[in-house]
């Protein structure tokens, strides 16, 4: 019988929603016959279910087996025989033979250029929109915007425009300018004119003196005419910068050359969500989901919104085109070159339910549909191209080992079977967030050799891992010190050493992660340059505007020298990697548990109440100390965990726990309270779905899978949205 809402295809049941969307919108244009996708799905979801179960019924024997092993040498712990252990069970597995990955059509934003990533819901049109965009954008509206500028001197943003502000966010650019794109024997400050002159660009100085770039091939191209250019598009380490000139500007008036304002080639590539960021729990959230895929892919997707007393429209972004010295046209692409993060392997979905009536893997039917959402792009059934190489660039998270990214390989491949793909058209980026993983990096990669074009370190999932993953050991180290345990250095450094090992230079990108605090611009731009000299060709942050800041980085630092350089150690750091964060002595104070207790639980709830109750996956999000962080479902992760980790070890009590997060919760509520939409959690902690899922998370932590917090919040999710 067919469950009322549901379509029945072949074996499938489809929800009448999702099947809708893929008759209508998905499948015409995508040649693709609409008879030929359902019957090759239903084939395929039943092909594959037994063997995505199978490897995550291997995630929990190994976990039984390392619990097992930690109560048994609870007072006897020896790092060798721990190790032996690892290797015995499977975990840690037996290192590869060298080899180089062989993927072939990538785009430049990819191999040859680095810069800036965003991540963002694909769920948020405008957001999504937003990320997009942000290929480019304004340095002074960075800095004046930000605090990488100092409000000291009168220099404050409150008001209408502040020229002393104004005058010193100028400044600031152009000492950018003088580090990156340099004049011979002159500063971009005593500039009164740039002219193109005799084939090339000269200026001239307020001394009536002339001068050149002092390396002439940073010259690109300009717009606008010889009299009167418009822009200068210039380049420094692959990254374009564009001065704009308008000496009838309220900005350009003021200044000697007429600049107006320096425009930021920054975020290069960004990741549209399914996963962390968003809170997609059933056919109706997925379908929002693959249609704003969808339209970015074909350039149509568009929002309109209210900003003060006007409607604005917000869609995407058409290509830059600039006139070279010869007369010939350059093109730039306008928008990031967009990569889709799928569903990991765990979770389920009722959007599709099986022959057996049972929920089918997100994760197979993410890769599905975004895919022949993407085959849009690559038909050119749009605007826009997203890929000029004719490739869809997908990203896998939280896979344990390499047996399970062979998986995601063997279901690639049977994608690109469904579809009438190319083999390798489908591009994989493999996150570097579990565990077993970060172990068995490249073996991993070995499995996607023909096809990888990313990893990533993830400090947050990766740290609940490793909570989780030694809960039996002992009391963890508190949070903030995990970034300073020499496991996490171990982490970071063989992330970027094994990729290069595996040939990524100049092939693929090595990630970083987030930069969470939205609101400390200027802590980001001292802080950040320090994983591009780790040898990152590519590092998260949280904003269009932290993209553009963020890209001063990449001037600053020839990562393909550091790479070349990194990519003759040959260090290995997978023993460093293996030293667990437990608490060498457990002895805090009453006041310091209290401390981290109230830290991690207002977390848990401010991010929790947004996801249950409101559907929102990400957003910034006040800390206890009112300082706005960038949440996602990393952060949760990490907090319960580390929660439910105390707990269990006896460091605090399940009443004290309790204490901590009703008082919390007040603490969340009373910073929600401009929100209209928000339900305060103290009214009623009972009844609270929010407050009650926040509790769960940590009192039943201990048995999350891998320490997850999807499973959890889905079915919380699910019950409100019924309750509504």
């Amino acid at each position: 019988m067919t469950k009322k809402g549901y379509v029945k295809v072949g074996e499938l049941q489809v929800a009448e929603e999702l099947y809708e969307f893929i008759q209508s919108e998905a499948l015409p244009g995508s040649q693709v016959e609409g008879k030929h996708f359902w019957s090759e799905l239903d084939r395929l979801i039943h092909d594959l279910t037994p063997e995505n179960k199978a490897l995550l019924q291997r995630r929990d024997e190994i976990q039984m087996a390392i619990d097992t092993w930690h109560k048994e040498h609870k007072d006897s712990f020896n790092e060798d025989t721990y190790h032996a252990f690892l290797q015995e069970i499977g975990y840690v597995e037996p290192d590869v033979e060298d080899f180089h990955i062989t993927t072939d059509g990538v785009d430049e934003e990819i191999t040859f250029q680095a810069g800036p990533q965003l991540v963002v819901p694909v769920n948020n049109a405008r957001y999504a929109i937003n990320a997009a965009n942000s290929r480019w954008g304004s340095l002074y509206d960075a800095l004046y915007g930000t605090d990488v500028i100092s409000e000291e001197n009168g220099a404050t943003r409150e008001g209408s425009y502040n020229p002393i502000r104004g005058d010193k966010v100028v400044s600031f650019a152009k000492d950018f300018l003088d580090q990156a794109i340099p004049l011979a024997n002159a500063s971009h400050k005593n500039v009164v004119e740039y002219k193109l002159d005799d084939g090339k660009l000269t200026v001239t100085l307020e001394d009536g003196r002339k001068t050149v770039l002092d390396d002439e091939s940073k010259f690109v191209g300009y717009n606008g005419d010889l009299e009167r250019i418009e822009a200068i598009l210039l380049k420094n380490n692959r990254l374009h910068v564009e001065i704009q000139i308008d000496r009838d500007h309220p900005i350009g008036k003021t200044d000697k050359a007429g600049v107006k304002d320096i425009l930021m080639e920054a975020a290069l590539t960004t990741i549209m969500d399914c996963e962390d960021s968003v809170a997609a729990v059933d056919a109706e959230d997925k379908v929002l989901v693959y249609r704003n895929w969808l339209e970015l892919m074909t350039g149509d997707l568009s929002v309109t919104f209210k900003k003060g007393n006007k409607s604005v429209e917000r869609k995407l972004n058409p290509n830059r085109v600039y006139k070279t010295i010869e007369g010939k046209e350059r093109t730039l692409s306008g928008r990031s070159l967009m990569f889709v993060r799928n569903v990991g392997h765990l979770m389920t979905n009722n959007a599709i339910l099986d022959k057996g009536g049972a929920e089918v893997f997100e994760g197979i039917l993410d890769t599905v549909f975004t895919s022949l959402l993407a085959k849009h792009t690559l038909l050119g059934n749009g605007q826009y191209q997203n890929s000029s190489e004719g490739s869809v660039y997908i990203v896998k998270p939280k896979m344990h080992g390499s047996k399970e990214v062979a998986f995601a390989n063997k279901l690639f491949n049977r994608v690109e079977d469904l579809l009438g793909l190319n083999r390798y058209t489908l591009k994989i980026g493999v996150m570097d967030e579990e565990r077993r993983t970060s172990l068995n990096l490249l073996a991993c990669i070995r499995e996607v050799k023909d096809r990888i074009v990313f990893i990533n370190t993830g400090f947050l999932d990766r740290t609940g891992d490793e909570i989780h993953t030694s809960m039996e050991a002992g009391a963890m180290i508190r949070k903030n010190e995990m970034k300073s345990s020499s496991w996490l250095q171990a982490y970071e450094n063989l992330n970027v050493t094994t990729g290069l090992a595996a040939g990524f230079l100049n092939r693929a990108q090595i990630g970083k992660g987030m930069w969470a605090m939205p609101e400390l611009m200027n802590d980001m731009v001292q802080q950040k340059r320090g994983q591009l000299e780790a040898g990152a060709n590519t590092a998260w942050v949280p904003s269009p505007t932290a993209a553009t800041l963020h890209a001063l980085h990449y001037h600053e630092v020839d990562i393909p020298e550091i790479q070349t350089t990194m990519s003759k150690e040959t260090k290995n750091d997978r023993q460093d990697m293996l030293e667990i964060p437990v608490s060498s002595d457990s002895k805090w104070s009453d006041e310091e548990i209290q401390q981290e207790l109230d830290n991690n639980a207002q977390g848990i709830l401010g991010y929790v109440v947004r996801w249950v109750e409101q559907g929102v996956g990400c957003s910034k999000v006040p800390d206890i100390n009112d300082v706005a962080l960038m949440e996602d479902r990393a952060t949760l992760r990490i907090s319960s965990q580390h929660m439910a980790n105390w707990l269990f070890h006896g460091i605090c009590t399940e009443d004290q726990v309790k204490e901590t997060m009703e008082r919390m919760a007040k603490v969340v509520d009373e910073q929600n309270a401009d929100d209209p939409n928000y339900d305060p959690m103290a009214n009623d902690y009972h009844n609270s779905v929010a407050f009650q899922a926040a509790c769960e998370l940590v009192f039943k932590g201990t048995i999350q899978p891998s320490g997850y917090t999807e499973p959890i919040l889905h079915r919380r999710r699910l019950e409100y949205k019924a309750k509504l």
